[in-house]
Formats: structure tokens, C-alpha cells, sequence
């Protein structure tokens, strides 16, 4: 049954075309990707559906229609309503979780009725009016009842809890109030309200934007699981690849849809473009070969001749001509270089400690960064990763230990908020007086590799979108030859295309790499090591257990792929599933604040501490475990005492003591899980 449809949309402004004749149906539980490069109008697409279905007051469609299935509800969270959601929404003084509970406006004042119809029956206040005045306070508290525990009443709260612990909020961040949330903690804040929410149908534009890792992997999960309609717009192609059912590729403002998830809508795509141009150029030859004979026979001139040359001629205007395909978007090309070899050691870490105003992130990391190797460095968010970063740049100093880089050590750097940027340069600019010993053809050159071109050269910095700015950076560190890259991050703001563009190009460097990512399919193309920062749990550090995991990559193109295998045999060899996080209690990891310090005590302490949290954890799941069976084997003696045992008396008496036991034995548990999970 189709759920959402559109049907010959177009936008434009002016003169400027930024879409037309876009149309697509989806289906109750599709998972739809949309696709294209930055600019090409997907965040427009989706303004434009919320408008028709009266979300968005802006972003009316030039031409066309949305059809939403009736009694549908709808939902989208885009780029710039993320902070609009969380900073208007409500009183900024309230914390992450009132704010995400208030998205449930229904709800809360079904709660305060009931509180205050609650009060009055308790009261006497009906009965005091007479029988009838009571009766109408009973019914409608009983219908209000009755609609509040259908919509979701008992488990909304519930809900928001485990959705922001989930997207990484612990009990003291979902407690600080929204107005101190920096802008990733919004967007993440903003769309876990969505999540908690469930329309049928929902739009998500970049929603793994500021997501670590494990929260990437639960949030493919989720939407996988959705009960509904989805649509999303990434450029997180492993993301896309495990979620999606079908691909909206948007290109030369037309949008084409395709079966199937990212990587086999491309292969399509491929296949596609390339029976395009094959019947194109095929009815280009079939023209010139009907076009040839028309001339040669008018050159003979004759009767018979000139009706064998207009009937040919008939013919050929009849024919249906086929357009040339439109060319793809002109790629960015990259190249990067080395300007000479390093030493063999390229950057020493050598028991080092780092934190700020008494929380450890890491400590005693020992790691020797050698000559060609690509190290990604990994982590929850807040673990300490652009930290390490800065500390290999010198921009920060470690609290303890040493980081000395080698023999001819070069060092480029790319920072992921692009502060290296001036604002008030022009493009042109800001890249000239970086190098200006290059000439100015040369600087255009280079920026036209970057989709720099004609006018885009003269804009001013401070306008520039994200992904903008993040070629501009790439631009920069390019011509740096530098033989020691340090990325935080580089794939943010990115499209696909130049995603695959930096990849070969790094593939291709003759240099040594060390990049924070939390792209998935990068990881897997580029790494050749993998550092993950995981304070409390890593595998490597103090009597071999510490605050990171060092691991080597034996395949190439496979890293993020083989480095998972090697975590979940990891974790079965500690009895956990695999896939799962490592021991922490509740399911949320240990806080970085209990990492070990330089004293062995403390450490060990620290230890014994994620210790007795995986057996918290391992208790909370058998007691959920014994109590869901007894209540299903008190069911089941309710089913025989009401059924085949009913006018058996003994047989009742027996039953109804083992339900007494039974209930007496789930009263405990229920119990000791309230003050285990309290």
C-alpha cells in the first residue's frame, strides 16, 4: 500500500532550476536513501514534502503534488531545524529529557488529568454532587484511562530514557539544561524527539552526522526495525548500504529511483548510463548513415532519386530522437604528495596521560606510528580522540609522557571545524595568500579540481556551506606536501562522490596517515592499524589491559570488517554477544573518570570497578530473564485453572499454591530489579 507519494516536483527560484519532474512512491516499510551531491536540492526535496503535508510554511513547490496516505503522521528532522527544534521548542532551562518528554504534549496532559480526576475521586468531590456527578467523574476517568495506556501512556517516559542513553546522553548530560548542549548534542537531542515520536512516515536529513560508531550501529538497527516509512537523507554509504531498500538518486536537478540499497543502485546506475549512451551513440550512427544516403542521392538528382531522398527523409523526421545523457558532476580530483621520504619512526607516543580538570581520558598509551602506516583512530564520542589529535600537533601539551616525531617528519593537518579558515577572504584568497609563490592560473587550477569554478572563486569564506569549506581545507592541505598527514575527521561535510575521490587519493599518498573517522566504508578502504580509544576497556596498556586497543590490519581493503570479527571473538571469549558493548553496567560504558591513573592502585581499582559492573549487568539480565518466565508460567496456570482443571477441585488447590509461590517468588524480583536498576 502506498504510503507517500510525489508526483512531477519541481522547484525553482527565478530563473534557476533546482529541480523537476521528480516523482517516487514508497510503500508503508520502505527505507529509502536519497543521494546526490551537496547542492543538487535533496534538503529542498524534503522541505518541499513537509510543506504539501503541512509541516514546513516555506519551500512551496513550483509544479507537482504530495500524496500522504490518510491517517498517516509524519515526522522530519532536517539540517537547521535540528537547533530549531531544540532552542524554540520549550524553555531552553529545560534539561535534555523534560524537553524530549514535553514533545509528547497529548500525553502529558492526559497525565495531569487523570492526576486531577484521580484527586477528586479520592476526594468524595463527585459524590458529593450525587450519584450522577460521581458516575460522570468514573466514566470519564475510566475512557481517559482506557486512551491513555492505548497512545503509549505507560512507556513514553520509558522511551526517552532509553533513546537518549542510546544516543549517548548518561544520566548527567540528559539532566543539563538544552541551552548548554553544544550544537552536536542538539542535533542528536532533536533526533531522538523524532525517534520517540514514531510518525509512520519519516524524514531524516543526515542523521549520523556528530554519531559515534556504536551509535551509528544502533541506530542502523533501529531503522531497520522501524514500523514505517522512511526516508534519508546520508552520505554514509555503509549506513545506507545496511539500511535502505531503495535509492532516490537526485542529478542535473532530476531524480531517478532505483531498487535497492546504495552500492546495488549504483551498479544499476552504472549499467544504466551505460545503455543510455550506448542507444544514444547507436541512433547518432543510424542518423548519419540515413542522413549520407539522403545527400548521395539528391547528388544524383534523378526522379527516382529525389523520391528515394524525401522518403528517406520522412522517415527520419518521424524518428523519436533520443537526448544525450547529461553529464555527471564534474568530480573533485585529488592528489596528494610528499615532499620527501620520513624516517622510519614517525611519530613515538610514550606513556602518555591526558585529560582536563581531573577526569583521565587516557593514560599510559604507549604507540609507535611507523613510516607508511594509515592509523584510524576510533572511540565514543568524548573519549578523547580529537584530543590525541591535537596532541600529536602540539597544540596541546599531555599531562604525563612524551610524543616525539621522527627523522624529517613533515606534518599537514586538517581540522574538522575548517578553523584554519579566514572568513573575510575570498576563496581565491584565502588559498593565494597561503601560497604566494604559486601563480594565479595555478590557483585556479587547483581550486577547480575542488568544483571551485567561474564565479565560486570569489565568494567570501563566511558564506560557504560545510562541505564547501571542507574542500577548501583539502584544497589547502594538498599543495602543503607534507609527508605526515593528521585528519580529524575528513569525511564530515562531504558528499559521496568526494568522499571516493579523498579515499584513492590517500590510498595513492606516499606518506603516513593518522585520521579520526567515523565513516565506516572509509575505515574499511583506508586502515592498515586501528587505534580505539575505549577508556577502562581496551586490551592494551598496564599488565594488558588499559585504555586502548592497538590492532594491525591483515587485509587490505578490509579493515573496519576484520577488526569487528576480531572484537566480537574478543567479547564471546568474555561471554558476551557479539556486536555487544563491552562490560559496563546498564549498558552504558564505564565513565572515563575511573580510568586507571599513574598509581597501580587506583588503576586496579578501576579495574575491579568494570568488573562489578558486567556482573551488575549479567544479574539485571537473569532477573529479567526468571521474571518474564514467571509470568509466563503464571499464565499458563491461569489458562488450566480456567480451563481443563476448572471443576477439578484438588487439582485447583494445587494449582492456585504453586500461582501463590510463584507470584511470591516475581514479587522479589521485581523487587531487587527496582533496586538494582534505582
Amino acid at each position: 500500500m502506498i504510503t507517500l507519494s510525489a508526483t512531477n516536483l519541481a522547484l525553482r527560484f527565478g530563473t534557476t532550476t533546482i529541480l523537476e519532474n521528480v516523482s517516487f512512491a514508497l510503500d508503508e516499510n520502505d527505507k529509502l536513501g536519497v543521494i546526490g551531491v551537496n547542492g543538487c536540492g535533496k534538503s529542498s526535496l524534503f522541505r518541499m514534502i513537509a510543506h504539501c503535508v503541512g509541516k514546513e510554511p516555506d519551500y512551496e513547490p513550483t509544479e507537482g503534488e504530495v500524496f500522504l496516505s490518510k491517517g498517516k503522521t509524519f515526522g522530519i528532522l532536517t539540517q537547521e531545524g535540528a537547533f530549531a527544534e531544540v532552542s524554540e521548542d520549550g524553555d531552553s532551562s529545560q534539561c535534555a529529557l523534560d524537553h524530549m518528554v514535553h514533545a509528547f504534549p497529548a500525553l502529558l496532559a492526559a497525565e495531569a488529568r487523570l492526576d486531577e480526576l484521580q484527586k477528586q475521586l479520592d476526594a468524595g468531590i463527585g459524590a458529593a454532587g450525587g450519584p450522577d456527578a460521581y458516575d460522570v467523574l468514573t466514566r470519564e476517568y475510566s475512557a481517559l484511562h482506557d486512551r491513555f495506556i492505548r497512545d503509549g501512556g505507560l512507556e513514553f517516559r520509558g522511551r526517552c530514557v532509553g533513546l537518549l542513553r542510546r544516543l549517548g546522553f548518561d544520566d548527567e548530560l540528559s539532566r543539563l539544561p538544552i541551552k548548554y548542549l553544544s550544537g552536536g548534542q542538539k542535533t542528536r537531542l532533536a533526533l531522538g524527539i523524532q525517534l520517540s515520536r514514531q510518525p509512520d512516515v519519516l524524514l531524516l536529513d543526515e542523521p549520523t552526522n556528530h554519531l559515534d560508531i556504536e551509535t551509528l550501529g544502533w541506530l542502523e538497527k533501529y531503522l531497520c526495525d522501524y514500523p514505517g516509512c522512511v526516508m534519508v537523507i546520508s552520505h554514509d554509504r555503509y549506513f545506507l548500504d545496511r539500511v535502505t531498500n531503495k535509492t532516490l538518486c537526485i542529478q542535473n536537478h532530476h531524480a531517478k529511483l532505483y531498487n535497492g540499497n546504495y552500492t546495488a543502485s549504483m551498479e544499476q546506475r552504472r549499467i544504466d548510463r551505460a545503455l543510455e549512451e550506448k542507444h544514444y551513440k547507436d541512433q547518432q550512427k543510424e542518423i548519419a548513415r540515413q542522413e549520407a544516403y539522403i545527400a548521395q542521392q539528391r547528388a544524383w538528382n534523378r526522379e527516382r532519386n529525389i523520391i528515394a531522398a524525401e522518403s528517406r527523409q520522412k522517415m527520419l523526421d518521424k524518428m523519436v530522437r533520443l537526448e544525450k545523457p547529461e553529464n555527471a558532476p564534474k568530480p573533485i580530483r585529488l592528489k596528494f604528495t610528499a615532499s620527501r621520504a620520513s624516517g622510519g619512526e614517525v611519530l613515538s607516543l610514550r606513556d602518555v596521560t591526558m585529560g582536563f580538570d581531573g577526569r583521565i581520558l587516557f593514560s599510559h598509551l604507549d604507540y609507535l606510528v611507523k613510516k607508511d602506516d594509515r592509523v584510524l583512530i576510533l572511540g565514543q564520542n568524548g573519549c578523547g580522540k580529537s584530543t590525541l589529535i591535537k596532541l600529536l600537533i602540539g597544540r596541546l601539551e599531555p599531562l604525563d609522557g612524551i610524543i616525539e616525531a621522527g627523522y624529517n617528519v613533515e606534518i599537514g593537518y586538517y581540522d574538522q571545524e575548517n578553523q584554519n579558515l579566514d572568513p573575510d577572504k575570498t576563496v581565491l584568497n584565502e588559498l593565494w595568500d597561503a601560497y604566494p609563490q604559486m601563480k594565479e592560473t595555478d590557483i585556479r587550477n587547483a581550486l577547480g579540481q575542488f568544483r571551485f569554478v567561474g564565479e565560486d572563486v570569489f565568494k567570501q569564506v563566511s558564506v560557504l556551506s560545510g562541505g564547501e569549506r571542507a574542500r577548501l581545507t583539502l584544497c589547502k592541505l594538498i599543495l602543503s606536501r607534507m609527508n605526515l598527514l593528521i585528519l580529524d575527521e575528513p569525511t564530515n561535510h562531504l558528499d559521496i562522490d568526494s568522499r571516493e575521490a579523498l579515499e584513492a587519493a590517500l590510498e595513492q599518498f606516499d606518506g603516513t596517515i593518522v585520521t579520526v573517522s567515523h565513516d565506516r566504508y572509509f575505515i574499511e578502504k583506508l586502515a592498515t592499524r586501528i587505534l580505539e580509544i575505549c577508556p577502562g576497556e581496551g586490551i592494551t596498556g598496564v599488565d594488558g589491559h588499559g585504555d586502548y586497543t592497538d590492532y594491525r590490519v591483515d587485509t587490505v581493503g578490509g579493515g573496519y570488517t576484520e577488526y569487528r570479527r576480531f572484537l566480537d571473538d574478543r567479547r564471546a571469549s568474555l561471554g558476551l554477544s557479539a556486536g555487544a558493548s563491552a562490560p559496563t553496567a546498564m549498558g552504558v560504558r564505564a565513565d572515563a573518570s575511573a580510568a586507571p591513573s599513574s598509581s597501580k592502585e587506583e588503576y586496579q581499582k578501576a579495574k575491579q570497578a568494570v568488573a562489578d559492573a558486567r556482573k551488575l549487568k549479567n544479574r539485571i539480565e537473569r532477573l529479567h530473564k526468571e521474571a518474564d518466565t514467571l509470568e509466563a508460567e503464571i499464565d499458563a496456570i491461569d489458562t488450566e485453572m480456567n480451563g481443563d482443571a476448572a471443576t477439578d477441585f484438588v487439582r485447583v488447590a494445587e494449582l492456585d499454591t504453586l500461582k501463590t509461590q510463584k507470584e511470591d517468588r516475581l514479587l522479589e524480583v521485581y523487587e531487587e530489579l527496582e533496586e538494582l536498576e534505582g
